[in-house]
């Protein structure tokens, strides 16, 4: 009984212990500020045959972060202290901005709309709140003198 018990306290203790670093990431993330809610669907295919069939999957929920020139984009769920993306804003070519999609609309956050994007060659698609798609879109064209922006 007494072992029973030693093994149950440990396992809510680590339960413990995980959910509050779970938070305390997050809390560091934001932490420095210019933070909000984006979804993002890396490797996107060209096809629009091949991007119908995956209406819905590929997107994974996140927390981005302005830093300078760039987009810091975390996975909410992950312990990971460092970026998963780092997106360089001379390298982001905004393509298309709609609504979600059949399935998309269940995956993504009730008021979130999609952006679809090029970085480097990579088509990607982030999804993010009307307010956030326009400090997003803002903050591409506020670009430093010099830098080329594509903002569709």
């Amino acid at each position: 009984m007494f072992l029973a018990l030693l093994v149950a306290g440990i396992v809510v203790a680590v339960a413990l212990l995980g959910l509050f670093l779970f938070g305390l990431r997050r809390r560091l993330i934001q932490r420095p500020g210019g933070t909000f809610d984006c979804s993002m669907r890396w490797g996107v295919p060209e096809d629009t045959d091949d991007a119908a069939e995956l209406a819905g999957k590929g997107w994974v929920y996140g927390v981005a972060r302005y830093s300078g020139d760039s987009i810091e984009w975390f996975r909410v769920f992950s312990y990971a202290p460092r970026p998963r993306r780092v997106l360089a804003r001379e390298a982001i070519e905004v393509l298309e901005r709609r609504a979600p999609l059949g399935e998309e609309e269940l995956a993504l956050l009730s008021d979130a709309w999609v952006l679809a994007c090029r970085h480097r060659g990579t088509r990607l698609e982030l999804a993010m709140s009307e307010d956030a798609l326009t400090g997003f879109l803002a903050w591409l064209e506020a670009a430093p003198p010099g830098q080329r922006v594509n903002v569709a």
